[in-house]
């Protein structure tokens, strides 16, 4: 019987119920799906506002019955030192895919959070050297962080550098960390050599200039491209698409949004020079790697089934544990 009333679940209801482990599986789920043609292609809108800006993903998703997820968020960069809020929030609706009931209304943060992170260890798996031991982190917010914890799930990582224009966030990350691995923190003009040294380099800051140069990247590199969510943001020399291996979430959106379109724009490279959407890569269509001395850059802007995926998991979750508050919608 179809439930009368909505499910809703705040961001520390939805945390403990969200474990990392299981959202790696799901989101490799839902490129699996999406990769073999089994997911209907995701959508997007995206909307400027005054120094920031809104965006909504939306897709559906098959289990073992049908969803359809819509996530709205905001994205405004000086949120924190301006009024003390996240620079990222927003809801994630749920709804039954057969008859578009609303089954739940819940806080977007940490799940953005989460299945990004989940997103690039999905991508390291197939896409960066099994040997890789050194990594850098660009960007050493609650990104940062779970960027790192993610990628240790799937690469034996042992030494990291970490970079933030705030000393003080490089900081806290690399406090974090050090019983993990070494961790060391760099200053802008280090990161160049520290590039150099790394095996893999994730760039997830707001940043609107390239900062990440081509001669800067070793042969072998895996770089995962995490900022750019939007046509004004970029992280990469465009020249870095030239020749080298690119992998995108969605074509199309990345083609729109992500540091793809900064290269595209420039004419330096197309859309045919794409190799593959992760989901083929995922899903066995492609290979991944296929030599240690290739550059592979996964741009990544975020794709809806990722937030279906892991909405889905937390909801389910919260049937079983009695977590959240029913509300009647009608």
């Amino acid at each position: 019987m179809t439930p009368r009333k909505t499910l809703v679940l705040t961001n520390s209801e939805i945390a403990p119920l969200l474990n990392l482990d299981e959202c790696i599986a799901a989101v490799e789920q839902a490129f699996k799906s999406y990769g073999e043609g089994k997911a209907i292609p995701p959508g997007i809108l995206g909307m400027h506002a005054r120094d920031g800006g809104f965006h909504i993903k939306a897709g559906f998703l098959e289990h073992e019955k049908s969803y359809f997820a819509a996530k709205m968020n905001a994205n405004f960069p000086h949120n924190k030192k301006r009024f003390g809020l996240p620079t990222i929030q927003g809801v994630i609706i749920l709804c039954d895919g057969e008859n578009g009931y609303p089954l739940a209304v819940m806080d977007s943060i940490e799940i953005t959070i989460q299945r990004t992170g989940a997103a690039t260890a999905l991508a390291a798996k197939y896409l960066a050297r099994t040997d890789s031991t050194i990594i850098t982190i660009c960007g050493c917010g609650n990104q940062g962080r779970i960027q790192l914890r993610s990628l240790l799930r799937v690469r034996p990582l042992k030494h990291a550098f970490v970079y933030d224009i705030d000393a003080r966030q490089a900081q806290l990350l690399a406090d974090e960390f050090s019983n993990e691995l070494v961790v060391e923190r760099i200053i802008g003009e280090n990161l160049p050599e520290s590039v150099r040294k790394s095996d893999i380099c994730v760039t997830c800051t707001p940043s609107r200039e390239y900062f990440l140069n081509r001669h800067d990247v070793a042969p072998g590199t895996f770089i995962a491209a995490v900022g750019a969510d939007s046509e004004e943001k970029q992280e990469l020399d465009p020249t870095l698409f030239i020749s080298n291996k690119i992998v995108v979430d969605v074509l199309e959106q990345c083609a729109a949004i992500g540091d793809l379109h900064h290269a595209i724009k420039k004419g330096l490279v197309k859309k045919s020079n794409v190799y593959a959407e992760l989901g083929e890569v995922v899903a066995g269509m492609k290979p991944g790697r296929i030599s240690n001395d290739e550059i592979v850059i996964f741009d990544s802007t975020g794709m809806a089934l990722q937030d279906g995926a892991a909405a889905v998991l937390v909801y389910e979750k919260a049937l079983d544990t009695g977590v959240g508050r029913w509300v009647n919608m009608n």
